[in-house]
């Protein structure tokens, strides 16, 4: 079901590997969020060059620092000559291009380094599109992130801490750094208490069933609770999806060396669900190909 959205706001919903893209037009000039992973760098600098149509494209704004939100960042200030503003939380991090921090070396993921002109606090205020947009901490997928409410509009910029069907991958729990899953449900339930008519998340479609989507939310934040192991495997099947759509294709005899590879992944498997490693690559291929996620072709694991 389509939503109904202001005039200024335009939504450019990516596929994986990108987050999507939001478009305020301001006049002559425009901002917008999120800026998608670096690969796709080129595809969405011409994507918002066609829906600036002439504007002047003035600043970026980041919901925080993950490789598929910000791997634009470099290209579009390129060619635009725009300012970015990212999380307060993360100065240091991207300042110092920190990629463990960043969780690029971590996760075997590619960025290209930017500088940001501007910090925003949770708290603060930014205008957008002629809205007043409140910032709000949202920790948990990741613990400096912040999501973007319009109150007058009844409207909620998610990034990743609210999909339709879930959120992101609740790092700082796994990696050890913090009580990601606490943090989470605080979201969660911090998030369920604002007026909200319209979601715009960072993957997906714009949705108005909100209570069904914090209900799918409270209820995955319990089962992985109750079962942080479940947790670990799907971050595991979560990040190695996301390696192959940026890799395409690999030869199937060569899959198990890939995933073995993958750090985070191998990390995980050791503290938490310890499979020897031939039989960890097989069920990731299994579970994968199961949900269509990959294809077998030609003697090829392909991404879907």
């Amino acid at each position: 079901m389509s939503v109904a959205l202001p005039g200024s706001l335009r939504v450019l919903e990516r596929g994986w590997l990108s987050a999507n893209n939001i478009v305020f037009l301001e006049g002559d000039g425009a901002t917008v969020v999120d800026t998608g992973y670096v690969t796709h760098a080129a595809q969405t600098v011409a994507l918002v060059r066609q829906v600036l149509d002439g504007r002047r494209l003035e600043r970026i704004v980041n919901t925080h620092s993950h490789s598929d939100h910000i791997g634009g960042n470099a290209a579009l200030k390129a060619a635009f000559g725009c300012t970015i503003t990212v999380p307060a939380g993360l100065h240091a991090s991207i300042a110092e291009w920190d990629e463990d921090a960043l969780l690029l070396s971590p996760l075997g993921q590619q960025g290209a380094r930017f500088q940001h002109d501007a910090l925003i606090d949770a708290g603060g205020e930014i205008e957008m599109g002629g809205l007043a947009w409140q910032a709000l901490a949202v920790p948990g997928h990741d613990m400096e992130a912040l999501a973007y409410y319009n109150p007058e509009r009844r409207l909620l910029i998610s990034g990743d801490a609210l999909w339709e069907n879930g959120f992101g991958v609740v790092f700082p729990e796994l990696l050890g750094e913090a009580d990601g899953l606490a943090a989470t449900r605080a979201t969660l339930e911090m998030l369920a208490r604002l007026p909200v008519d319209i979601v715009i998340p960072g993957h997906g479609r714009p949705f108005a069933d909100v209570d069904g989507a914090l209900d799918r939310a409270f209820r995955r934040v319990d089962s992985f609770a109750a079962d942080i192991d479940r947790m670990a495997w799907h971050a595991i099947k979560v990040m190695v999806s996301f390696a192959m759509m940026e890799r395409r294709r690999i030869a199937a005899a060569d899959f198990p060396a890939f995933v073995g590879g993958l750090a985070f992944g191998s990390d995980l498997n050791r503290r938490y669900l310890g499979l020897p490693d031939d039989e960890l690559a097989a069920r990731v291929e299994r579970e994968l190909m199961l949900v269509g996620a990959l294809r077998a072709e030609d003697g090829d694991i392909v991404a879907a």
